[in-house]
């Protein structure tokens, strides 16, 4: 089974229907749910996870399945689904394309294979451990560039990441980069998989937010950890970063876990 393929034609057909609720002049009406966490779901958020479900249950019926909208389920735990039907809910609700179709495949434990599909833009992302990273059919790397001075961070919230480093690493950081944009969610590890920008820090991320983008992100050639530095979805924060500045970065991240240093 070729899974990277196999994701992206699963995710390629399942944004199509995200597409329809986004373009259509209804978007300003869509009905909008916010969840315990306080994070919005619409009904293209949910048809397009049950596409997704639907069409790994037909190639993989028991294997474990993963989405934000509707749980866990399965019994092979040897294989793990793990889906965000539109990672960017609320660019998508606001109408900005900067959204994407996320699923990954976790085998024994290991993210082997993940897909970021931004329907809105053309654009597909996929990878998998020792195949590469793909922008379309086109073969992408990480940006070359060596010094946090020439980098671009990125964030999804600079409120949330400026309340969550410490002052010395945030002032250090944002002081030092030559550019600070606020291109977020998948979007910007994404930018950074694909050499357009070289940081991309999210303090706040649930396993589905964060399950394909380490993949993506280091078979490109750059480097994805947590707030702590550890290789992991299971934390609640990830960074990614081009391997040149990655070091750095993550001294200023670890150089203080005082908030109120």
């Amino acid at each position: 089974m070729d899974y990277r393929f196999f994701l992206q034609r699963t995710a390629r057909p399942a944004g199509e229907i995200a597409l329809q609720y986004f373009n259509t002049s209804s978007l300003a009406s869509l009905a909008v749910t916010m969840k315990s966490d306080a994070t919005p779901v619409t009904e293209a958020d949910r048809a397009t996870e049950k596409y997704i479900r639907e069409g790994i249950r037909r190639d993989f019926p028991d294997d474990v399945i993963v989405g934000e909208e509707f749980g866990t389920d399965g019994s092979n735990d040897r294989r793990r689904w793990i889906i965000d039907p539109i990672d960017g809910t609320k660019s998508f609700i606001h109408g900005v394309p900067l959204w994407g179709v996320m699923i990954a495949l976790e085998q024994a434990g290991k993210i082997t294979h993940g897909v970021v599909h931004f329907p809105a833009l053309g654009e597909t992302v996929s990878a998998g451990a020792g195949e590469g990273c793909f922008l379309n059919r086109l073969r992408v790397k990480a940006s070359t560039i060596s010094t946090i001075e020439e980098s671009t961070l990125l964030a999804t919230n600079m409120q949330r990441l400026e309340q969550t480093l410490s002052k010395k690493a945030y002032s250090e950081l944002t002081g030092r980069v030559g550019l600070t944009r606020g291109w977020g969610d998948c979007y910007g590890h994404i930018l950074v998989a694909t050499g357009r920008a070289e940081i991309m820090i999210d303090p706040k991320m649930a396993i589905w937010d964060a399950a394909p983008l380490g993949v993506i992100v280091e078979e490109a050639g750059g480097r994805s950890f947590d707030l702590a530095g550890n290789k992991t979805i299971d934390s609640g924060s990830l960074v990614s970063c081009a391997g040149g500045v990655a070091d750095e970065v993550l001294r200023i991240l670890t150089g203080s876990n005082d908030n109120n240093a």
